[in-house]
């Protein structure tokens, strides 16, 4: 089986990682969320400049954790699309370059496949089809998977991802960033049935609402208006005011999400019969999404399956795991193939072909 370097800068992870058979020789990742949180968000110009500074010693390390030398490489994979132009490129220029260095072929990847891929990592999955709930910082997408770079996608959002709702809400409950972490530990000790919130839906045309996709946006509102509301009742009871109720807020926050995730992806995977279901990306870290979605399919005799908890968020090993099935399909990259920050899943094939697309 084929051992890949993989490397992984799309946004504000610096990783390096090296997989055999897809299983994990050696991972490092470099985190810059304390960097970024001073600004409640992602400056794209200050991850480039730390993915320059840590990716070559984190290269260093997973080489040297393994024991091989290059050599020994069957492949170097970088994340080519989609994310951040200028992070995109310090992975990409990388990987190519040690590439041709080491004269070994490159394959560059599909962030949202190496997500995909990322349950490998864990227990073994069935062939296909099975249906996917990919829900991250910057996406959110029901997909279904045939097999190996066969994807249709069947769902998605569309305003925000869920993780960056949580990112909003949090900001706006005055909590830190990451808002996922954040949100999960303000709402531990809250009740999360305690404030009715919107279960956003997709209007129809031809009336009526789409079954699956899902709208975050109306929900962000709706928790703004209950902090004004809340914190007004305070201010009118000035002589003995009650304490801002956090917890209960962010827990009933937490919950809709959960519940709007759980609901949908279970409905569509019943109506496309689709047997076994996964979640994926940052956002399947959460506790309480975990627990109902385990809970929900357990009820409908639905086949569960979550990626390992070290590997929800953004890793290089995702990025090897989509590298190997793409290497062992006859897949490998032109050496000049560039970076595509909006690149769509669907169009992934395309960055096997012989002539770069881009």
């Amino acid at each position: 089986m084929p051992t890949v370097l993989a490397l992984e800068t799309s946004c504000d992870e610096s990783a390096a990682a090296l997989v055999r058979d897809q299983q994990v020789l050696a991972s490092a990742v470099a985190s810059q969320v304390e960097e970024h949180a001073r600004y409640g968000g992602v400056v794209p110009e200050i991850a480039s400049r730390r993915h320059v500074e840590a990716l070559p010693a984190l290269i260093e390390q997973v080489m040297a954790k393994s024991g091989l030398a290059y050599g020994e490489l069957d492949a170097i994979a970088a994340t080519v699309a989609p994310g951040l132009a200028g992070a995109l490129l310090v992975g990409s220029i990388t990987g190519r370059s040690l590439a041709r260095l080491h004269g070994k072929p490159f394959l560059g990847v599909h962030h949202l496949e190496g997500h995909l891929c990322s349950v490998h990592l864990g227990e073994p999955l069935p062939q296909g089809p099975y249906l996917v709930l990919l829900v991250s910082g910057g996406h959110t997408e029901m997909i279904r998977v045939d097999g190996p770079g066969a994807y249709t996608r069947l769902a998605r959002s569309r305003d925000d991802a869920a993780g960056e709702a949580f990112d909003k809400v949090a900001r706006l409950l005055g909590l830190g960033y990451p808002g996922g972490p954040a949100i999960q530990a303000a709402a531990a000790a809250g009740d999360p049935r305690r404030f009715p919130l919107p279960k956003g839906r997709v209007s129809l045309p031809e009336g009526g609402f789409h079954p699956y996709d899902f709208s975050f946006s109306g929900l962000k509102t709706a928790v703004l208006r209950l902090v004004n509301q809340l914190k007004a009742e305070q201010q009118a009871e000035a002589a003995r005011p009650q304490p801002f109720p956090l917890a209960d807020v962010a827990a009933s926050f937490e919950q809709v999400v959960a519940d709007v995730l759980v609901e949908r992806t279970c409905r569509c995977a019943r109506d496309q019969d689709l047997r076994t279901l996964v979640m994926v990306g940052g956002v399947a870290a959460n506790r309480r999404l975990r627990a109902a979605m385990e809970r929900r399919c357990a009820e409908l005799g639905l086949q569960w399956r979550v990626a390992p908890l070290a590997y929800c968020t953004d890793n290089a090993a995702m990025i090897a795991v989509a590298a190997e099935q793409r290497l062992l399909a006859g897949g490998v990259s032109d050496i000049r193939l560039a970076v595509a920050p909006r690149l769509a899943l669907e169009d992934a094939v395309a960055l096997y072909d012989p002539q770069a697309p881009f």
